[in-house]
C-alpha cells in the first residue's frame, strides 16, 4: 500500500517556495514576508500567499501542475456526487484540502490544493486502503465542490444547521480572506459610498445575496450576488468588523474603518439571523459628508436664530424628537459644534458613537458592565462639564439625573422618541417625572423629520391645482410654484440629491409651563404653542416646497397623521 504521485521527471521540485522562486511568481522579499505571516498564523504557505494577494490561485495551481508534471483538474471536471462518501467525512477532506474525484477500484484519483503535502495523499491512501493518484486543483474550486457535495456547514455529528465546527470556521476564514472575495466586498463598499448611500443592506435569499442601498432615504435595489458568494461575503464583513464568524444564531454589532478613495470612512455593522443565512446592514458614517451647518440641515433663518438663542441659555434641558432615522443625532452634533468653544467643557454619552467630534469628550455606553446613560451622566457631574449630551432618554432614572444636572447649572442635550414636540412633554410626565421639575428645567423641544432634497439641476416647476392648495390650508388664489423631480447625471437620474429636515420648535413659556403643571394633554399644549407662534412641521415643510427644496409628496409622507 502506497501513495502514488505522478512523477515530474528529473529535477522535479519538492518545495513550494523553491518552485515559486524558480518560476518568478514571487520575489524573495515577498516570500520572506509570507514566511513571517505563516509563522504567526500557522497557515499553509500557499494559503498565506493567495490570502495576501501575492499569488493568484490560478497561477499557483498552474505552477504546481507544470512543476510536478501533474494533471490539473478544472472546476467543471470535479465530481457531481461524492466519491467514497461512506468512508470519508467532509470535515477530514476540508482539513487536508483534497477531494476524491474518481474510484477505479485499484486506485483513486484525487484533486489536491497542495500535492507537495505528503500527509494528504498518505492519509487518503490509508483511509481508502488503496493507492491514490494526485492531481492539482484551485482552492476556490475545491471549496465550492465541498459546499455542493457536502453542504456549507457540513460537520460530523449534531446541529449541522445551527453550529459551526472548527473546520468550518477555518474554511469561512479562508473564504473570507480569498482575494476575489476581498475585492468584491471592497468594490461593493466603494460603489455604495460613491452613490452617496447611507446604508448597505445585504439580504440572503434562496438563490443568492440581495444587495440594496439606501440613498437619500429610499432603498434602491442593486445586483444579486450569486449563491456561492453568500457565505464568503458575509464572513468577510464579519471578519473586518471583528465579529465572531462562528456565531450565526445571534445578532451581532460591530464597527470597522476603511479607506475608500483615499478617505477614511467608519461603518457600523449589524448582523441578524434569517431563514436563508445572516442579513447584514452597514451604516456608512462618512465624516467628510457630515453637515454640521444648520442651513444645510434645513434650518430657515428664523428657526436658526431661535435655536441658537435656546442653546445659549446657561442651563436647562433641550430635546430633539422624532422616529429612528429622522436625523436627531446629526442635529445634536451640529448643536454641539455650535457650542464647542474653548471656554466650554462638553461631554457626551452615546449608544453608539456615530462620529468623532474634535474637542469633545465622547463616551460609549456599555450595558454589560452597568455603564448606561444614567450612570454615565451621573459620573459626568463630577467632571465639571458645562454641556452634556445624552444619546437618548429611555427611562425615569435618566430623566431624573438629567433634571438634577439641569437644576445644578448644566445644559443637557438629548433625544426622545415622540411624534411631535408637544408630545415630548407628556412623554416625560408618563415616564414619572414631576410636572414642576419638567416645567422648570425643560427649555425647548425640537421635532423633526427628513425629506429628500430636490436636485437643483433638474427639478421641474409646476403650478398646483387650486383645490389642492385649498386642501393644504393655503390661499387658492396665491400664485404658487411647486416642483417635482426630474432626471440628470448629477443625481443619478433620481431627481433628488441629499436630504433636509422639516422642523417644529416648542419653546417653554409661562403659559405652557402652567399646562405642564396641570398635566394637560398634548393637544392643548399644541393649541397654546401655536397661538404663541410655533410653526408645525407641515407648515415648515410647505414653506420648503414653495422654496423648491423638496416635493409636496415627501412632506405629506412624513408629516401626515396615521
Amino acid at each position: 500500500m502506497s501513495a502514488v504521485l505522478a512523477q515530474g521527471g528529473p529535477g522535479s521540485v519538492t518545495d513550494l517556495a523553491a518552485l515559486l522562486l524558480a518560476r518568478d511568481l514571487v520575489a524573495p522579499e515577498t516570500l520572506a514576508r509570507a514566511r513571517l505571516v505563516q509563522a504567526e498564523t500557522r497557515e499553509p504557505l500557499d494559503s498565506v500567499l493567495t490570502r495576501l494577494g501575492m499569488v493568484s490561485e490560478d497561477s499557483l495551481a498552474q505552477a504546481l501542475a507544470e512543476g510536478l508534471g501533474l494533471a490539473r483538474v478544472a472546476a467543471e471536471h470535479l465530481p457531481a456526487s461524492a466519491v467514497a462518501a461512506d468512508r470519508l467525512q467532509a470535515r477530514f477532506l476540508r482539513r487536508i484540502r483534497a477531494l476524491p474525484i474518481a474510484d477505479h477500484g485499484d486506485r483513486v484519483e484525487v484533486a489536491c490544493v497542495d500535492p507537495l503535502d505528503p500527509y494528504a495523499a498518505a492519509a487518503l491512501a490509508y483511509a481508502l486502503n488503496r493507492p491514490v493518484l494526485c492531481h492539482v486543483a484551485r482552492a476556490g474550486d475545491l471549496e465550492q465542490a465541498f459546499d455542493r457535495l457536502y453542504g456549507v456547514a457540513a460537520s460530523a455529528g449534531q446541529g449541522a444547521a445551527d453550529t459551526a465546527d472548527d473546520a468550518d470556521v477555518e474554511r469561512m476564514r479562508d473564504l473570507a480572506s480569498d482575494a476575489p472575495v476581498v475585492r468584491a466586498v471592497n468594490a461593493l463598499i466603494a460603489r455604495a459610498v460613491e452613490a452617496r448611500a447611507s446604508d448597505i443592506h445585504l439580504e440572503p435569499v434562496e438563490d443568492g445575496l440581495k444587495l440594496r442601498l439606501r440613498i437619500d432615504g429610499a432603498l434602491v435595489e442593486g445586483e444579486m450576488l450569486p449563491a456561492a458568494m453568500k457565505a464568503p461575503v458575509i464572513s468577510r464583513i464579519k471578519v473586518m468588523a471583528n465579529l465572531d464568524i462562528a456565531e450565526r444564531r445571534l445578532p451581532q454589532d460591530g464597527r470597522l474603518r476603511l479607506a475608500v478613495r483615499g478617505q477614511d470612512i467608519d461603518f457600523r455593522v449589524a448582523t441578524a439571523p434569517v431563514i436563508h443565512g445572516e442579513t447584514v446592514v452597514l451604516r456608512i458614517l462618512d465624516r467628510s459628508h457630515l453637515a454640521l451647518d444648520f442651513a444645510a440641515l434645513g434650518f430657515a433663518d428664523g428657526m436658526r436664530q431661535a435655536w441658537s438663542k435656546i442653546l445659549g441659555r446657561p442651563h436647562g434641558i433641550v430635546l430633539v424628537t422624532g422616529p429612528t432615522g429622522s436625523g436627531k443625532t446629526t442635529t445634536l452634533y451640529a448643536s454641539l459644534a455650535d457650542l464647542n468653544t474653548p471656554d466650554r467643557k462638553i461631554l457626551t454619552v452615546e449608544d453608539p458613537i456615530e462620529y468623532r467630534l474634535s474637542g469633545i469628550s465622547q463616551t460609549q455606553v456599555r450595558h454589560k458592565i452597568g455603564l448606561g446613560f444614567a450612570a454615565s451622566l451621573r459620573s459626568f457631574l463630577r467632571q465639571d462639564p458645562d454641556v452634556m449630551m445624552v444619546g437618548e432618554i429611555r427611562d425615569l432614572e435618566t430623566v431624573q439625573v438629567a433634571i438634577q444636572a439641569a437644576l445644578t447649572g448644566h445644559t443637557i442635550l438629548s433625544t426622545l422618541h415622540t411624534n411631535d414636540a408637544p408630545s415630548a412633554v407628556t412623554r416625560l410626565l408618563d415616564m414619572g417625572a414631576e410636572p414642576y421639575l419638567v416645567a422648570s428645567t425643560l427649555n425647548a423641544v425640537l421635532a423633526q423629520r427628513l425629506v429628500r432634497r430636490l436636485c437643483a439641476g433638474c427639478r421641474v416647476a409646476y403650478r398646483p391645482a387650486p383645490e389642492a392648495v385649498a386642501a393644504l390650508g393655503l390661499d387658492p388664489a396665491a400664485d404658487l410654484t411647486f416642483y417635482r423631480p426630474g432626471s440628470c447625471p448629477a443625481c443619478g437620474g433620481s431627481g433628488f440629491r441629499g436630504r433636509l429636515a422639516v422642523l417644529e420648535l416648542l419653546v417653554m413659556s409661562e403659559a405652557i409651563g402652567r399646562l405642564v403643571l396641570a398635566r394637560a394633554e398634548a393637544r392643548e399644549i399644541t393649541r397654546v404653542a401655536a397661538g404663541e407662534g410655533m410653526q408645525s412641521m407641515l407648515a415648515d415643510g410647505l414653506a420648503k416646497v414653495a422654496a423648491g427644496l423638496t416635493t409636496l409628496d415627501d412632506v405629506l409622507r412624513v408629516t401626515r397623521e396615521e
